[in-house]
């Protein structure tokens, strides 16, 4: 298995498509066993304007896969998506 960090921006002005989006995508992460931690990117006055998952999968195939099947992703909530393979060097992920 490998970790990958997925990085994914919103497109200006989505806020409103993130909040009514967000149950279901909370429900597909929460039903995941490869996501090792979530969460959104906030801009400095603390909104979120993106999301970054940790994601333990088999392959690169197998992340995107997870992504492109993200209820945020089908909405089309994101301006850009980046998967990128990882290593833990410090600390560690449960």
């Amino acid at each position: 298995m490998a970790l990958f960090v997925v990085y994914c921006k919103d497109k200006p002005g989505a806020l409103e498509l993130r909040m009514a989006t967000r149950p279901t995508h909370l429900d597909y992460l929460n039903g995941a066993t490869l996501v090792k931690a979530a969460g959104p990117l906030l801009s400095d006055a603390g909104e979120p304007i993106g999301s970054m998952l940790i994601l333990e999968a088999e392959d690169r195939a197998v992340a995107q896969a997870f992504v492109d099947n993200d209820p945020y992703t089908l909405a089309g909530l994101f301006e850009r998506v980046e998967i990128q393979g990882w290593r833990v060097g410090v600390g560690s992920i449960g």
